[in-house]
């Protein structure tokens, strides 16, 4: 019998930001970050008045404007 290994654990990465977060993350201004979000450069997920960017659309982003 071959031996079994346990699950991979679960990421502790989040999936999603907050604006600040992203802000921070980016440096760059909150307004920036929702000038971003509005005009469909950074996508973002909403849950009622909450705003969350996913952590892949920021690597993402940095991606393009580096030229990778």
């Amino acid at each position: 019998m071959a031996p079994t290994h346990p699950p991979e654990p679960l990421p502790l990465e989040p999936l999603l930001v907050r604006v600040e977060e992203a802000a921070r993350i980016l440096s760059l201004s909150r307004s920036t970050i929702y000038e971003m979000m509005d005009a469909g450069e950074l996508p973002s997920v909403r849950r009622g008045t909450a705003r969350r960017i996913p952590v892949a659309a920021l690597r993402a982003w940095v991606a393009r404007q580096t030229g990778g």
